[in-house]
């Protein structure tokens, strides 16, 4: 009897890797990875451990169809982040590319009849923020954190298209520190970590577990219907900074930043991203309430605390 077969989006990402890589691991399901790319380094090492590897994008409804056809489960995210060129930029801010991705995906499962499509999702910022004018409002006052809100305006989609759907909702990944957060060496020597969190605490979790908790979720059809709300760990961002000394042998610093100064930093999306920790940080109580660690482990035995995470990747974080 041949296994039941999941189409994982973004396989040679973070959270679709994680999933075929679980997959794989398990060997209850095959795995049929999505890749724009299927010459990549990372497709050509999924297709060595046993993925079937096809050319798909999100961007051309028919190849992702196809990449769906014969499916029982898939699992569809999109990357906010992705590199655009100037002519994609002009055409779509990248949130309204997150929603025709997101459409794309919906119709196809709907297309393909795929019994289950794990939807890997966030929270919906604009119900808290409404009314406030101490946030900006961002995408010509659409949203204040776009690529949280695109993506939970996004939900309706699935619904409207009658897919049969878990809504994943993730969180901050603690990779982070390995690639675009780690800490930073000041002037006198000093290990800092440097978050508008003030002394609330924030959910975080490795990238790996978001896949191995979507690997459960596919197990478990009652889960159909719902939204479930993950997370690892929820620490301060003291509690951070004492993990990453334990780990790195050195003293770190938590070095706390008012959400009006980090939106004047200057980098991009400065201003989106004060907005997302003003969120995590003002409406702790219920996002991190959402996130109950014990039902998540319940689906994912091995979910990892940071610690954890830090004992596996620690050599991977350089000080800048």
């Amino acid at each position: 009897m041949s296994k039941k077969l999941i189409a994982v989006v973004g396989a040679t990402g973070a959270q679709g890797g994680g999933l075929a890589r679980a997959i794989l691991a398990d060997g209850e399901f095959a795995v049929r990875a999505l890749t724009r790319d299927p010459r990549s380094a990372k497709a050509q090492a999924l297709a060595a451990a046993g993925a079937e590897v096809v050319a798909a994008d999100l961007d051309d409804e028919a190849s992702v169809r196809a990449a769906f056809e014969g499916a029982y489960g898939a699992f569809v995210v999109t990357n906010y982040w992705a590199p655009r060129s100037p002519e994609e930029e002009a055409a779509r801010t990248a949130a309204e590319m997150e929603l025709f991705q997101a459409e794309t995906a919906a119709r196809a499962a709907r297309d393909a009849a795929v019994q289950h499509v794990v939807w890997s999702t966030l929270d919906d910022t604009r119900p808290y923020f409404e009314g406030r004018d101490d946030v900006p409002w961002l995408d010509d006052g659409r949203y204040t954190v776009p690529h949280f809100d695109a993506k939970a305006e996004a939900d309706e989609l699935f619904t409207k298209y009658a897919v049969p759907t878990t809504f994943l909702r993730t969180t901050f990944y603690f990779d982070a520190f390995a690639g675009g957060m780690e800490p930073v060496r000041g002037e006198d020597g000093t290990l800092t970590i440097s978050m508008p969190m003030a002394d609330k605490p924030l959910s975080g979790i490795a990238a790996d577990d978001i896949g191995r908790t979507a690997l459960a979720v596919f197990k478990d059809a009652g889960l159909i219907g719902t939204t479930l709300s993950i997370a690892g760990d929820h620490l301060t961002g003291d509690e951070y900074a004492a993990a990453l000394t334990e780990a790195l042998g050195e003293k770190v610093a938590y070095r706390p930043l008012p959400w009006p100064t980090y939106r004047t930093l200057g980098f991009p999306y400065a201003v989106e991203f004060s907005n997302m920790f003003q969120y995590y940080a003002e409406n702790h109580e219920q996002f991190t309430g959402d996130r109950d660690l014990d039902q998540v482990r319940k689906l994912n035995p091995s979910l990892q605390s940071f610690t954890d995470w830090l004992t596996k990747h620690k050599d991977a974080i350089s000080i800048k």
